[in-house]
């Protein structure tokens, strides 16, 4: 691999030459031995190899990949800069490998004023980071839950869409409202599944895991009646507004699924992304295990596999919604598998210490997951639970697709000859070990450290500029 580039990251891209990789492209559906030249930060020439030539090239070795997007990012800023900037948070993207984050608007103040908007979108130039920041505005007024927001003035400012991630919008009137409103903008509402009257005091996923470890229990049914309910008044809005579109992130339970699956059956405009988290740890780890789901028996304690190597109770791993049951993990999986889920989505989530080194039970809820997000779907893939092509695709078109018009390119994340340059390099091959401190998030409250993972990111490029590029040993 060969890079030129200008002064560090952010620079232009002058020249990058990469031959003999493995290249993922899913907008085109093409996956295989090639190489890539890019030119002044503009993809020059892609180039397939036929068989004669790919000797010793395969899938497990350096691959070239369109730039991952993530649709569901928590950056902070404004309000609570100590555990995440603007800045930082790009810079943790790249590291990950992503070139277009969607931040969330649960910031101090709400994101629900242009004058936000404007703000935020200054913090991400003068971070000099060419990753691309998009935004969700706020569906309520200070996602207080009472009167919609200034939704018309919002998507004249460009926001994507509309959400009040960190709680669910708390009534049926409101939720018809906003997707009414949302879908005569052409802009998709995106809706944390939650119904709090059941969440109150609740700390864990409701079963086995929550009992033992005396974890007030979360039920499935908060998550899955507020999906039931969005569901049943979408197709009354789209019979008025057939523009109106939803989106539910971060589902986690397999009932919550299939509910969605029907719903798409049923034509309706709805799409749906899971996390890393819920695909591949389950309520096990709250135990002290640290196996993958898929390796999860229900049952840490007495399996008689030595599952429990770490002390209980880690405050990493309080997420909303909560991690689930080794089952909701492998329906998370199913649904990445058969369409039903969209996207993969990091719900990155950084926290102080001061908010996440507590008693479990009063630790601030999320992970910090944009730069693991990549080497725990690759272990899902190393452990042949879905393919390579569709794990990129899942971290690319997917998320691109849900995007809609806003995502604002003619064509889906790909590699396309004559245009910037949107790549991700890593190399499968190797593996690296989380260190918290090394992290380039302010936010260190991963369980993941300490781990080794595989997938070492070797170079991200956002718009044909440098984002990231990996330290040379």
């Amino acid at each position: 691999m060969t890079v030129v580039a200008g002064a560090g990251v952010g620079a232009v891209v002058a020249n990058l030459e990469i031959s003999r990789a493995w290249l993922v492209d899913p907008a085109s559906g093409r996956e295989g031995p090639g190489g890539i030249v890019v030119t002044d930060g503009v993809v020059e020439a892609v180039t397939w190899l036929d068989d004669a030539d790919a000797d010793g090239i395969d899938d497990r070795g350096i691959v070239v990949a369109p730039g991952f997007v993530d649709l569901h990012v928590h950056f902070r800023e404004p309000g609570n800069e100590d555990a995440e900037t603007v800045a930082s948070g790009l810079a943790a993207a790249a590291h990950g490998g992503f070139t277009t984050v969607c931040l969330m608007p649960n910031t101090t103040p709400a994101l629900d004023d242009p004058a936000v908007l404007a703000g935020v979108r200054a913090a991400a130039l003068a971070s000099g980071s060419p990753v691309r920041a998009l935004a969700w505005g706020a569906v309520t007024a200070g996602r207080a839950g009472a009167s919609l927001a200034a939704l018309g003035e919002l998507a004249d400012a460009g926001v994507v869409g509309f959400s009040d991630d960190g709680a669910g919008v708390p009534s049926a009137d409101l939720v018809r409202s906003a997707l009414t409103y949302a879908g005569a903008l052409g802009l998709p509402i995106v809706e944390h599944a939650e119904d709090a009257t059941q969440t109150a005091g609740a700390e864990a996923n409701d079963g086995f895991v929550a009992t033992v470890l005396g974890l007030r229990g979360w039920p499935a049914a908060a998550e899955e009646s507020a999906v039931a309910r969005d569901l049943a008044i979408l197709p009354e809005v789209v019979r008025d507004v057939p523009a109106a579109r939803l989106h539910l992130t971060h589902l986690s339970t397999a009932g919550s699924l299939d509910l969605v699956r029907r719903a798409k059956a049923a034509g309706l405009p709805v799409t749906c992304d899971v996390t890393p988290h819920h695909l591949a740890f389950s309520d096990e780890w709250l135990a002290g295990a640290r196996r993958w789901a898929w390796e999860a028996t229900g049952d840490p304690w007495g399996d008689g596999t030595g599952a429990i190597v770490t002390a209980p109770y880690a405050s990493s791993l309080r997420v909303n919604p909560p991690l689930r049951a080794p089952s909701d993990a492998a329906a998370c999986r199913e649904a990445l598998l058969d369409g039903t889920a969209d996207a993969i989505a990091t719900d990155h989530a950084p926290h102080t210490s001061v908010d996440k080194d507590v008693e479990f039970g009063s630790a601030a809820n999320g992970i910090s997951g944009i730069e693991t997000a990549l080497g725990v779907v690759l272990a899902m893939v190393d452990a042949d639970l879905l393919t390579l092509a569709q794990a990129v695709a899942a971290l690319t078109t997917g998320p691109a697709r849900v995007l809609g018009a806003r995502w604002g390119s003619a064509a889906a994340p790909g590699l396309v000859e004559g245009a910037p340059a949107d790549v991700v390099v890593f190399d499968r091959s190797a593996t690296w070990t989380v260190e918290a401190g090394a992290l380039a998030s302010r936010g260190k409250n991963t369980p993941l450290a300490g781990r080794e993972l595989a997938g070492r990111i070797l170079l991200t490029v956002a718009g044909g500029r440098l984002a990231y590029e990996a330290e040379t040993d």
